[in-house]
């Protein structure tokens, strides 16, 4: 009776694995991007490499935007040698978890490069176990994937409003319906109790409100800004975590049913690119469908706090604000 029930249980996980698979979305577009310029942060590994690898296929000059760059060099030739890649791929280095690196980034880009089309905010951790402050004094989890793209943003909004059209897109995931309450406060867990969980969903739920305000703020400027959910993906973000019940019990999951890498960017490629996304902005995409964030998520009163209080994190100055 084990042995049947355990044969029982596999068949179930494989069958949903396959389900889940050929049910998810894929970017169908043949937009060509001969001429356009791409930034990804966070392009080294996972859903970042292959929304790379397929930007470039379209003519992309795409920009690398890591904090490895021995690591993010490796990725750019092998994209380099991909059959089909007709674009180009820079290297550059960005900290997201560091204010300085994302100024002295964007600095550099706003010097060598004459406009920018796309920018996917990829990068992003599960933090560690205990709540950890950088030197900007920010939580770890919420200014690598928050706070960092949200000064990255602003400080390239000039150059992406003088090369509109042009597309933000704000990689979050459907954790950010976990939280059931978000004080501006305490964004950095000030007064709320810190977990990992709880820091990631509160950094993933930041970036669909990040994207709903700055969708408001763009308004009219031709520049469109959306989050997307990749899906359950088997990126690696486990890695650098020692093992606990949690992290296993994730592990096995992602192992069971998860998308690989190339299937969960789909979905940033598709807003990216799709020419049906043309002048959308303020939404939120899963598999390569508009869909519904959670109600807290559209509470257009609790983004604009979030914009305040993150102006204030980053120490947003009145020159690096173009909206």
């Amino acid at each position: 009776m084990l042995l049947e029930a355990l044969v029982a249980l596999v068949a179930l996980v494989l069958a949903f694995r396959v389900y889940y698979r050929v049910n998810s979305g894929r970017c169908h577009s043949q937009t060509s991007l001969v001429g356009k310029t791409a930034i990804i942060t966070g392009g080294s590994a996972g859903i970042g490499k292959y929304t790379a690898k397929d930007l470039v296929r379209r003519g992309a000059r795409v920009i690398l935007a890591c904090r490895n760059l021995e690591k993010a060099c490796k990725v750019a030739a092998e994209i380099r040698e991909s059959p089909g890649s007709v674009g180009e791929v820079v290297v550059r280095h960005l900290d997201t978890s560091d204010l300085a690196s994302v100024r002295k980034f964007a600095e550099q880009i706003l010097q060598t490069e004459t406009a920018i089309h796309i920018l996917i905010n990829n990068a992003g951790i599960l933090g560690p176990k205990e709540k950890q402050l950088t030197k900007d004094g920010l939580e770890l989890t919420m200014v690598t994937n928050h706070f960092g793209h949200f000064l990255l943003t602003n400080l390239l909004l000039g150059l992406l409003k003088k090369s509109a059209p042009s597309r933000v897109i704000n990689v979050s995931s459907s954790a950010h319906s976990q939280p059931k309450k978000l004080d501006p406060d305490s964004l950095n867990f000030e007064h709320d109790k810190y977990s990992v969980m709880a820091a990631y969903g509160q950094s993933k739920l930041c970036n669909v409100l990040f994207t709903q305000e700055l969708a408001v703020k763009l308004s009219g400027s031709g520049v469109t800004a959306n989050s997307v959910h990749p899906g359950a993906v088997n990126t690696g973000i486990l890695d650098a975590h020692p093992l606990s019940f949690l992290i296993c019990a994730i592990k096995i999951m992602f192992l069971a049913v998860s998308k690989d890498s190339e299937l969960g960017a789909q979905t940033s490629i598709y807003v990216a690119v799709a020419e049906e996304v043309d002048g959308v902005s303020g939404r939120y995409f899963v598999d390569c469908k508009e869909a519904e964030p959670s109600q807290l998520a559209q509470q257009r009163q609790l983004a604009q706090q979030l914009w305040k209080s993150s102006e204030v994190a980053v120490k947003l100055q009145p020159h690096e604000k173009h909206y």
